[in-house]
């Protein structure tokens, strides 16, 4: 591959992908390479990624981002999980909450007692034993170190912010580390003929932009990507059937809750996502089963507050490029690949790329090795995210549409369906080295679309019935008094502007 020392980094595409990319390349590499960032005001970006997960914290910290700068220039608020309701069955709810459940025992996992306690009669809930779904169905919040005698390990958090607010907050910081900005639309690109690697963009204007490494950031088009060093294209809809997404934004409800709620209907699910300002809603829906004009009916029909603006269609097709790096082009966010935003995923898979990136940032030249390397780690990132996203769709009781009814009868990769069998039979489940969602994200999950166990544990029998009840006790005993002594969401936000 091409031996020529990385010098100038050009990024295609502003929106969140292209300035979060711009924003950590400048602080950890802004010494040593040119940055430049090519965006185009006249294109548009999809924006609608508004909800994030916990590892949006350290990405805001390498950074050095203030938290309350942070909150008040993107309309910010807190988010403790994903509320579910219908998913399982119609008139069914439960929370992926963040953050752990019960306490911490070694070689077995909390739910295993209560596995045990719930074969035996007792009726709690899973989640009344985890502090993140109590607190935000108490509609509160406080970071734990501000909560005095708890003994608690912590509460885990997430944001939802305004996605063209966060943008152009990270813009500002790129450019004050010496990103330079240009403004322009890419009318034709320049390739080594030996090669095939990109050397320059030509703009509308006539300016030529020069490069050696390219982060295509430039949305579903892949102009780089796609068009350009033809990277393919793998497509999961045999098993995400959600093809098409409506969103729009509505005024806020009076109440904003400190969760991302997430509606299934008859074809597809509904997200509200509760910001400062406003709310962000949007429906994920099957083309196949709905037309636009029904999507819209119900999403109309269902929005907590009056609409702003008129709703905006977005088609995507679901999916990766196995070569998320090819040539001297790497493409991050919707350039390389698209997973409908059920969990969040889509900001982290922004941050995590471009972290990848860094880690195997080309010197002096761009190895096979290296790229190799790097699209074996995205791969199996995305193949897990993917089962991830999968199951909520898989394991279902619902029988109220061919929809679900096919979405539990189809056949989910291998390494998904072993995990159900294996959690089904045992109750254990295992996380794998590289899976971005923790074994309490996959307990929450599962037992919440109902899939539970038929055992559990050998370990959780080492405790006598009475032991077991009082360990269930104060565990709850201890949560609620935690929550007691939160602030309101509200106020906590109201402290943190000012």
């Amino acid at each position: 591959m091409k031996s020529t020392t990385i010098r100038n980094l050009v990024i295609l595409g502003g929106g969140t992908a292209g300035w979060m990319t711009a924003a950590l390349m400048a602080k950890v590499l802004g010494r040593v390479v040119s940055i430049t960032l090519v965006e185009s005001d006249q294109i548009g970006t999809v924006g609608v990624g508004e909800a994030t997960i916990p590892p949006i914290q350290n990405f805001n910290r390498a950074l050095g981002l203030d938290e309350r700068e942070f909150l008040q220039a993107t309309k910010g608020t807190i988010k403790l999980g994903i509320q579910f309701e219908n998913w399982s069955r119609q008139g069914t709810q439960y929370m992926h909450a963040f953050g752990g459940i019960g306490k911490n025992f070694p070689f077995c996992d909390f739910y295993n007692y209560w596995l045990r306690a719930r074969a035996a009669g007792d009726t709690s809930s899973l989640w009344d034993y985890s502090l993140n779904c109590q607190a935000a169905l108490a509609n509160r919040f406080a970071p734990l170190n501000q909560i005095p005698n708890t003994n608690l390990p912590g509460i885990s958090y997430a944001y939802h912010f305004d996605a063209g607010l966060y943008a152009q907050f990270l813009r500002r910081y790129a450019e004050e580390k010496g990103v330079k900005r240009i403004e322009g639309k890419v009318c034709d690109v320049a390739s080594n003929s030996d090669s095939g690697f990109v050397e320059n963009l030509k703009l509308e204007s006539g300016d030529i932009v020069e490069g050696d490494l390219f982060v295509d950031c430039s949305g579903f088009v892949g102009l780089l990507i796609d068009k350009v060093v033809g990277s393919e294209y793998e497509q999961w809809g045999q098993w995400l059937p959600c093809d098409r997404a409506m969103a729009v934004p509505s005024k806020s409800a009076e109440r904003i809750a400190p969760y991302t709620r997430s509606i299934a209907h008859t074809c597809g699910w509904q997200w509200q996502i509760p910001l400062q300002h406003r709310t962000g809603n949007g429906l994920v829906y099957s083309s196949s089963h709905w037309s636009d004009e029904q999507a819209q009916d119900v999403l109309f029909g269902n929005l907590p507050g009056e609409p702003l603006a008129e709703p905006r269609i977005i088609p995507f097709k679901t999916g990766h490029r196995p070569e998320q790096w090819k040539k001297n082009v790497v493409s991050l966010g919707l350039a390389s690949g698209f997973l409908e935003p059920l969990e969040s995923t889509s900001i982290h898979l922004v941050q995590s790329a471009a972290t990848r990136l860094i880690k195997c940032f080309p010197h002096r030249g761009i190895r096979e090795q290296e790229v190799a390397e790097f699209n074996r780690q995205s791969r199996v990132e995305m193949e897990r995210i993917r089962d991830f996203i999968i199951l909520h769709y898989k394991a279902n009781q619902r029988r109220d549409s061919d929809f679900w009814r096919d979405c539990e009868e189809m056949v989910v990769p291998d390494s998904l369906q072993e995990k159900i069998d294996l959690f089904r039979s045992t109750g254990k489940v295992f996380r794998d080295y590289d899976d971005l969602f923790t074994e309490v994200a996959w307990q929450q999950v599962l037992i919440g679309q109902g899939v539970l166990p038929e055992d559990h544990h050998v370990i959780a029998e080492g405790l006598s019935e009475g032991q077991l009840k009082d360990l269930l006790q104060s565990l709850k005993t201890l949560v609620q008094g935690t929550v007691a002594q939160m602030p309101s969401h509200e106020a906590f936000l109201s402290g943190r502007m000012h």
